[in-house]
């Protein structure tokens, strides 16, 4: 197992979805230092989607041009380094119809003539450990393996195979993204070095979710970050910060609300070793000056980021 002393990661994910050769520009420079400068955040998370037709294929394209090539990563990661951020390597993949990727599910056994788990988790190794490559190349400070797959936790073998395969390629710790509500259904996160997951709790559960994912992480004697968490602006969105479809109209408190709340949990629970703000964008981010009409996750231009930037700089 790899080392697990990383200093407190608080990452903001940065670039989801970005086609190969977005680094050609030169936009995205200026938006990862306003990232930086205007958060304090002191690592990004940098997610490499691939890309599959429906929850129930068995391709997935990976080395394609809606994938951000190698060149990209590392572009990022050395504009990274310039800026004393540290990465985060994400491998990720989502459904061109629109569902989300925690439905990618297949029977249990492999039937003759269906799409079935030997061939998805063949396609899915290969994108993983070729991001795992760009991890090692990169010396990123960790690397991720997966995204909220609910439907894929249950199999363990070969999730078992898909973690002994990227040590063979990635010295640094590795973690898995599981969903929120999910931390004790994973039953292999002996296989890896940190348990993490996406912290989009409602603002009036927060302690009782922060004390049941402790109980986990004290079982498994593996520490813990949240890969991902947020909340949009829009009204109400503090009590379901999940859903970025959910909400009553731009609401910039409401996303205030959520995150001093979280932040002030993050204080009292210092066993949680790290954060993924969700999300700010390398080529679309909007100006400041228009944030009081955006009703996204990104924080920036919006008081909520105001309260990250304090949070910097008290841990």
């Amino acid at each position: 197992m790899q080392q697990t002393d990383l200093p407190f990661l608080n990452a903001y994910t940065f670039g989801f979805c970005e086609k190969r050769g977005f680094t050609r520009g030169s936009g995205w420079k200026w938006s990862l230092a306003e990232m930086k400068r205007t958060t304090g955040c002191n690592a990004i998370i940098l997610p490499v989607c691939a890309w599959q037709d429906h929850t129930y294929s068995t391709r997935m394209d990976s080395d394609h041009p809606d994938v951000m090539g190698g060149e990209d990563v590392r572009a990022v990661c050395q504009e990274a380094r310039v800026l004393g951020l540290k990465v985060i390597l994400k491998a990720m993949v989502n459904c061109r119809d629109g569902y989300w990727r925690a439905y990618i599910h297949f029977f249990d056994q492999d039937v003759p003539t269906e799409p079935g788990w030997a061939d998805w988790f063949a396609s899915w190794e290969d994108h993983v450990c070729r991001v795992a490559r760009m991890a090692e190349e990169n010396q990123a400070e960790m690397f991720c393996i997966g995204c909220e797959m609910v439907g894929t936790d249950v199999r363990e073998a070969e999730w078992r195979q898909v973690v002994a395969h990227v040590r063979q390629i990635y010295s640094g710790p590795i973690t898995y993204n599981c969903d929120k509500f999910q931390e004790g259904n994973v039953h292999w996160w002996d296989a890896v070095d940190y348990i993490s997951s996406s912290g989009y709790y409602p603002i009036h559960q927060l302690e009782e979710n922060f004390a049941r994912i402790q109980s986990v992480c004290q079982r498994e004697g593996k520490p813990f970050l949240f890969m991902e968490c947020g909340c949009p602006s829009r009204g109400k969105s503090e009590y379901r910060p999940n859903d970025w479809r959910f909400g009553e109209g731009t609401d910039l408190d409401a996303q205030t609300r959520w995150y001093e709340a979280f932040l002030e949990a993050l204080k009292k629970n210092p066993w949680v070793r790290g954060t993924g703000w969700w999300d700010w964008s390398a080529t679309r981010l909007y100006p400041a000056q228009t944030a009081q009409d955006n009703n996204g996750y990104c924080t920036y231009g919006k008081p909520a980021n105001d309260a990250l930037l304090r949070f910097s700089g008290e841990i």
